[in-house]
């Protein structure tokens, strides 16, 4: 998939500026190339109560890729299923935004944000499926240099999301990083740690500008 070029945010994220809280700005917009500047500077968009607002957390869930804990059922799960790349972006996303799961936000402008952002080769997919092809499991975010942002992750059978987050560390590659946003035990039984902003800040200033994976360059 190509990657477009994008034309430059009127949006200014300075970390410089922002308070010692979770939520550091609200409003601007979601135009592709607002979304990738916040990333770039480490902040994320997430609505609440129908207000677009920003976040930099001041723990910060990362996975070193190096990092990735694979138990032995997991690794039985890795077999029993196979992981493609950007083939069901949408269906993924919209898996991601069921408003049944608990804690669901990702809302119409989100969707629409990160489908235009696919389109334009920014945001990817990593998709679990079963023996007959049946997606079963996956995850969404932006791929950013060097940095991988994970959005969101569903699954429908046992540790079909876990599978996905495996293929995606085979992606990034040992020198990338992939951004889990803030961490939970699930995820930190994998391998997510938490990092304060400050030094997530540092680690993506030089990251943001690597090449990405060649995969999604």
């Amino acid at each position: 998939m190509t990657r477009s070029e994008l034309p430059p945010s009127p949006w200014l994220f300075d970390p410089s500026e922002w308070p010692p809280e979770d939520c550091v700005a609200a409003g601007a917009d979601l135009a592709p190339g607002t979304v990738i500047e916040a990333y770039r500077h480490g902040a994320f968009p997430m609505p609440h109560e129908g207000e677009l607002l920003w976040w930099s957390p001041m723990r910060r869930g990362v996975l070193v890729p190096s990092d990735l804990r694979v138990s032995r059922s997991l690794s039985r799960s890795v077999r029993r299923f196979d992981v493609t790349l950007d083939e069901s972006f949408e269906e993924v996303i919209d898996a991601c935004a069921d408003p049944s799961r608990p804690g669901a936000w990702i809302d119409s402008p989100i969707r629409e944000a990160y489908v235009l952002l696919h389109r334009l080769g920014w945001a990817h997919s990593v998709e679990t499926r079963d023996a007959d092809g049946t997606l079963v499991g996956g995850l969404y975010g932006l791929s950013v240099g060097g940095l991988f942002a994970g959005e969101s992750m569903f699954h429908r059978a046992t540790d079909a999301s876990k599978v996905a987050l495996v293929g995606l560390v085979d992606v990034v590659g040992p020198d990338g990083l992939i951004d889990t946003q803030w961490s939970t035990p699930h995820l930190a039984s994998l391998g997510v740690t938490e990092w304060p902003r400050d030094r997530y800040l540092e680690a993506i200033a030089s990251l943001v500008d690597d090449p990405p994976p060649q995969v999604w360059a």
